[in-house]
């Protein structure tokens, strides 16, 4: 034995000497983590054949062993960590050669290679990363940052800690942009630390709350850890369960847990939209209670005003831009209450229902039984229990057939009487012109509201015709005719809208980033789509609007790049609202017309993209944006790869088995999650997130993702866990991307002492996420229902 140390032990110790090594060398990361794994594996595999690594392994044959099986305990909770007296043997690490374990290695590491970075089923998530860091790359490269920040510091400046709070804001907006933590810490640091420094803000403060903002793209989505973490979780969820209900005596998971075990990317964007507005709110009360506390420090920043010259009184306030919206919303919402807006949907599935099912299984095993019973309760047994002798005494389930055409026309005439009055698509799109038009009204109260009025009354009129005139079996075609006039009306005062709005400065700054985000996350948290069209969405986006903005900046008109984006809108509005499958055997003239104006659109919002590709091409901004795109991607490759050869190291001589063993060997999974927690907490100083994600969490995450807790509160721990690590002084890596643009009269010292109570806020929110679960999961079940 090496040192007293189990043949085991010491391989992991050499893992670890390897790869912190390989890191410190300055060698590239991404190249250092193969490089370890491909050292380690020889050193492990040298002194394993010398005799020097000896494993105490648990005879599996013996009696006490058989006797602990049999007593009903699982084979996976038996270790020499939980029952010490165990009898145990000598054995090498590789009992059959290192020769057989580095064949063995390279048939798993083609197999892992094809499975999630050539051609398995997360390879489409993983693409979701380039277009996710393109579109950060691009937006920061437009100057959005810039802008958006001397806005916001007319907005919030003028109050004491504004500007701090200012930054925390921006800090958010970046964040849901990049999804970076080191491009928005650099960017925050060069454009707002400056400035506060100017206006006497504490350099703590300043430092302290531009470091906190910059890391919240470790939970705001899109970001990049979410991604990468999700495709992880999925796959680790799923398997771990898959163990869990075998070794409940089950035979799948589906079975023991009453539902699939399935985590998304989706999903954990929708479970990471509180925690990550809490805690951008909690660094923002900080900041003004700091202000509260010392006003000296952070003074008020006054500055021209932003409303274009208008003055906005309090009442025109709370009502364009409060009363009016709240009115319209709930308006809404009360009228799709009661059944007056809804769906017009008439689409008949030509298969009937199946029966219902039991709410669980109830044909189990006396084994599952007993354990289902345990996990879900004695009242939801009994309850799924009920059900099935229901359904077996209403003569069985009834399976699904096809529907003849009586029973298909009788299902679409039902579908016709149940029909609301006024469809919702309609309603949303109208509600939606309606709130420009009232925040237009709000922005610019003197001036002639005539064309806004107009504009209403055509809101108006449309709700009225859909009402009476449009029918659920109504043509698409005529109900484009017979909307033509609201509409027409209704973008009359959109367009006097539109430039009045142009004249805010907030507006004109705000609007379409936050457009492009609310689009990208709209669309995956809504359903509509999965994250990589989301991100394909977002990355063609971003290089409209930096192309707009470079055109804009030099003078020149943007004409062609707004009827781009306007014709990427209508192309979606054509597609949703008409069925363009011309190989069908009827096909209405509106229809075909539908396909042509669909094919059009989208070859001019082609032409608009490559249009704008070759204006920032030309101006210098698409080639850098280009390369750090690929800079960032071949690095979150390469240590996929790196990390997947050092993981199978790990595996090859029984370490991660080892690992799992110590883990389960606590009675319970929270101690275990708590220790978990606090290891990766330690290894954020040293390793990047990529890291960790690759290397530590497919070790424990059989373990942490086997047990109870949901998997969307597990992950959104992680990722807030890391974003406090980044943080914390000495070795937060946040500290030091500031430290590398921060001006010489700012120290080190100053950048410790302002972060501290930002890492007791990330510390105090960790608890209220731990305390209250519910912050994580209420979004995603909302959404799901």
């Amino acid at each position: 034995m090496l040192f007293g140390l189990d043949g085991v032990e010491a391989g992991l110790l050499i893992v670890v000497l390897c790869l912190f090594g390989g890191i410190l060398t300055g060698f590239p990361v991404a190249f250092a983590i193969g490089g370890a794994g491909v050292l380690s594996f020889g050193i492990i595999a040298a002194l394993d054949s010398a005799g020097v690594l000896v494993h105490q392994a648990v005879d599996t044959s013996s009696a006490a062993y058989q006797g602990l099986v049999d007593s009903g305990i699982s084979r996976l909770d038996i270790s020499h960590f939980r029952y010490p007296e165990l009898p145990r043997y000598q054995e090498a690490l590789f009992p059959d050669g290192w020769q057989v374990a580095i064949d063995r290695n390279l048939s798993f590491i083609v197999n892992r290679m094809n499975e999630r970075v050539f051609a398995g089923q997360s390879i489409e998530t993983l693409l979701a990363v380039l277009m996710f860091v393109m579109m950060g790359i691009t937006l920061e490269r437009s100057r959005i940052a810039n802008d958006l920040l001397t806005t916001m510091a007319r907005v919030f400046g003028p109050m004491p800690g504004g500007l701090a709070v200012s930054v925390v804001v921006v800090g958010a907006f970046l964040a849901a942009s990049t999804g970076i933590v080191g491009a928005t810490v650099v960017t925050m640091g060069l454009l707002s630390l400056p400035t506060m420094l100017r206006h006497n803000y504490s350099p703590e403060l300043a430092t302290g709350v531009i470091a906190a903002s910059g890391t919240l793209g470790q939970i705001i989505p899109p970001s990049i850890v979410i991604v990468l973490l999700g495709t992880l979780a999925g796959d680790l969820y799923a398997a771990a369960q898959e163990v869990r209900a075998q070794a409940a005596g089950c035979t799948d998971a589906l079975t023991y847990l009453g539902q699939a075990a399935v985590v998304s990317v989706g999903t954990l964007f929708q479970a990471a939209i509180l925690p990550g507005i809490l805690l951008a709110a909690l660094y923002a009360l900080y900041a003004l209670a700091f202000a509260f506390y010392d006003p000296r420090h952070a003074p008020p920043v006054h500055t021209e005003a932003s409303s274009g010259g208008e003055v906005i009184t309090r009442s025109d306030g709370l009502t364009w831009f409060l009363g009016m919206p709240v009115a319209l919303i709930v308006g809404a919402m009360l009228l799709a209450q009661v059944g007056v807006i809804g769906s017009q949907n008439l689409t008949v599935d030509s298969q009937s229902d199946a029966s219902k099912a039991a709410s669980l299984r109830t044909n189990v095993s006396a084994t599952c039984q007993a354990s289902m019973i345990e996990l879900h309760g004695q009242d939801k047994w009994d309850q799924a229990i009920a059900q099935q002798q229901a359904i077996e005494a209403s003569g069985g389930a009834v399976a699904s057939h096809a529907l003849t055409p009586d029973e298909l026309q009788q299902a679409r005439l039902d579908k016709i009487d149940a029909a609301a009055p006024i469809s919702s698509s309609i309603a949303i799109g109208f509600i939606f012109l309606a709130l420009v038009l009232t925040t237009a009204r709000g922005v610019a109260p003197s001036a002639d509201p005539r064309p806004l009025a107009i504009g209403l009354l055509g809101v108006a009129l449309a709700f009225l015709v859909d009402a009476f005139l449009i029918g659920p079996t109504m043509s698409e075609g005529t109900s484009v005719l017979l909307l033509a006039i609201p509409l027409a009306l209704t973008l009359y005062g959109c367009k006097e809208a539109a430039i009045r709005l142009g004249r805010n400065d907030l507006i004109r700054v705000v609007f379409p980033p936050l457009v492009l985000i609310v689009a990208v996350l709209g669309s995956i948290l809504g359903g509509i789509t999965n994250p990589t069209p989301a991100a394909a969405l977002g990355a063609s986006g971003a290089i409209l609007l930096a192309a707009y903005r470079r055109l804009t900046d030099q003078g020149r008109s943007g004409k062609i790049i707004i009827q781009a984006t306007f014709s990427i809108v209508i192309m979606i509005l054509v597609g949703v609202n008409f069925d363009l499958r011309l190989g069908r055997e009827q096909v209405l003239p509106e229809e075909y017309f539908a396909f042509i104006v669909a094919i059009a659109t989208y070859h001019f919002a082609v032409f608009g993209i490559l249009f704008s590709c070759w204006i920032l091409l030309r101006d210098g901004v698409l080639g850098p944006v280009v390369r750090e795109t690929a800079k960032v991607t071949s690095m979150v490759f390469t240590i996929l790869i790196g990390s997947q050869v050092l993981n199978l190291v790990v595996i090859s001589f029984g370490g991660e088995h080892y690992i799992q063993q110590f883990l389960r060997s606590f009675d319970n999974e929270m101690v275990v999650f708590l220790i978990v927690m606090l290891v990766l907490f330690v290894l954020g100083f040293v390793l990047d997130f990529l890291e960790i994600i690759y290397i530590v969490v497919p070790i424990v995450g059989p373990v942490i993702y086997g047990g109870t807790m949901d998997p969307k509160w597990v992950t959104i721990m992680i990722a807030v866990n890391l974003q406090t690590s980044f943080l914390t002084p000495p070795f937060g890596f946040a500290l030091f991307y500031l430290r590398g643009v921060a001006p010489p009269e700012v120290t080190t010292q100053h950048i410790y002492r302002g972060v501290i109570p930002f890492v007791m806020i990330q510390v105090a929110g960790l608890g209220l996420l731990w305390m209250f679960p519910s912050v994580v999961t209420i979004v995603p079940n909302l959404l799901s229902n």
